[in-house]
């Protein structure tokens, strides 16, 4: 028999405000670097007395969320307690979204080796993270720095088929939330974190069978491996005659396995109930078109663009638009207008890209503005200086923040394209290497790549390749 999955998934993206969901402590991005227990206060260690306020700019970001995802919006949302116990929860409960969410019946469209696909989305809500547990010996220790902080959660429908569809999905909605200013997208802070509900059924049927819900994916990759695991695992246990049971599962990364955590919790096991602390959240008609207009243009829509304006391949589109201060880097220096847009797709994606890389830095911490590498490359078209110098001098002005235009000057790198200069120099190389040039006469034409290769060497790099080329072959012609 024949087995499909079926696959839904819930995302879990802390928002990027400067205060926390119920109180005024502020939100640090990598809580694991800070002493523990600092970024604390009664409200959110859950002291008596204490009185929840919600933080007015993570329902904004929820919202925003929302409307790029075509949710409709309810116009009145409520919180919840959400009760259950472990010792990262200080309360006792959660403060979440229930009943009535801020979003709902959305729906995100991603494309697959299958062609496009619409992930529909059940709902958007709004809800506080908890603390971190540190396991040391016999003893659990507990960090509150992280607890209260605002978690927007995204909850899909079962409409994924594969593991390569969920990383997909995962990938383009992440995109989403970094143009949005909602989270910053850094994984490795585990600022997004996924849950993925997992089952199997016999192909061409639409039943849906008990699920594994895979906890706290923290990466692409791990989210990958685990679905693709359990989705072979319970094809495997059902085709043995086995039963899949409702279950919550941990992924061990080491050895690329999931395990059994405990018997999976429904709705009603968290006992939900109107957060009695809270009143109901009013979505006023006038604020919801403002957050509307404010929406930025979508990874999507600039990727269609990027293509048809600037005449680039989707792939070329895909690697611009996946960053958006990429994106925006790229576009300003495009709009100078005296650059072809191909051209500066090219610079961007290979040598600024291989500098990001060898630095370690993110393109708006390079001190290479587009102005600068448009005026780079420049250089490079006019002739002043061929193109490996002119990515040597990429180089530099990473390095330095000084112009193109100073770097040549300095060091003299202009490029060499008189012709008489030029000639001499490859009558010398040829009159250097009588053995490679009876090669080359001989038929042995790669040779040639060699001989032009000593040609450039001799002059530092700066000759005029192209010239050279010419020359090279016309002295070699020659001397048949």
């Amino acid at each position: 028999m024949e087995y499909e999955a079926v696959i839904g998934l819930e995302v879990h993206a802390q928002i990027h405000t400067r205060s926390k969901m119920f109180c005024a402590c502020p939100v640090m991005e990598d809580t694991g670097d800070l002493p523990p227990n600092t970024y604390v206060c009664p409200v959110c260690t859950a002291m008596p007395g204490t009185l929840p306020v919600i933080n007015r700019r993570a329902v904004e970001l929820t919202l925003m969320t929302a409307l790029a995802l075509h949710c409709e919006i309810p116009p009145v949302s409520f919180f919840a307690r959400k009760s259950y116990f472990y010792p990262d929860l200080p309360k006792g409960y959660q403060i979440s979204q229930h009943g009535l969410p801020l979003g709902v019946n959305g729906y995100l469209d991603i494309q697959t080796a299958a062609g496009p696909r619409r992930v529909r989305i059940n709902n958007v809500h709004l809800e506080e993270d908890t603390g971190k547990l540190y396991h040391v010996g016999n003893v659990t220790l507990v960090d509150f720095n992280r607890a209260g902080v605002p978690l927007i959660e995204i909850v899909t429908e079962p409409d994924m088929r594969s593991a390569e569809e969920v990383r997909e999905y995962a990938e383009r909605l992440r995109e989403i939330l970094v143009y949005l200013g909602v989270n910053s997208g850094d994984m490795e802070k585990g600022v997004m974190r996924f849950e993925a509900s997992v089952s199997v059924r016999p192909k061409g049927t639409d039943v849906l069978n008990p699920r594994h819900e895979i906890k706290n994916l923290n990466s692409f990759r791990a989210l990958y491996r685990a679905v693709a695991y359990e989705v072979a695992q319970q094809i495997e246990t059902l085709r043995n005659g086995g039963r899949v049971l409702q279950q919550t599962m941990g992924w061990d990364e080491g050895r690329g396995v999931t395990y059994v955590q405990r018997s999976k919790e429904y709705a009603e096991d968290y006992r939900y109930f109107p957060e009695p602390d809270l009143p109901p959240l009013e979505i006023g008609r006038e604020w919801l078109e403002e957050l509307r207009r404010g929406l930025p243009e979508l990874p999507a829509a600039r990727r269609a663009r990027f293509v048809q304006e600037y005449g680039l391949t989707p792939y070329e589109a895909d690697l611009l638009v996946a960053d958006r201060a990429v994106a925006d880097y790229y576009e300003a220096a495009v709009r100078m207008g005296t650059v072809n847009p191909k051209t500066v797709a090219n610079w961007v994606t290979v040598d600024l890209f291989r500098v990001m890389k060898e630095s370690g830095k993110g393109i708006a911490e390079l001190p290479v503005s587009p102005q600068a590498l448009v005026e780079l490359i420049g250089l490079v078209e006019a002739g002043t200086v061929n193109l490996n110098t002119g990515r040597e001098v990429l180089d530099e002005m990473a390095a330095t923040g000084k112009s193109a235009r100073q770097i040549v000057e300095e060091k003299g790198l202009a490029q060499i394209s008189d012709e008489a200069t030029l000639r001499a120099v490859v009558e010398r190389v040829l009159d250097e290497n009588p053995t490679q040039v009876a090669q080359y006469l001989a038929g042995k034409e790669q040779v040639a790549g060699w001989l032009m290769g000593q040609v450039m060497r001799a002059t530092g790099g700066k000759a005029n390749p192209q010239m050279v080329r010419g020359l090279l072959m016309e002295a070699l012609e020659k001397r048949r």
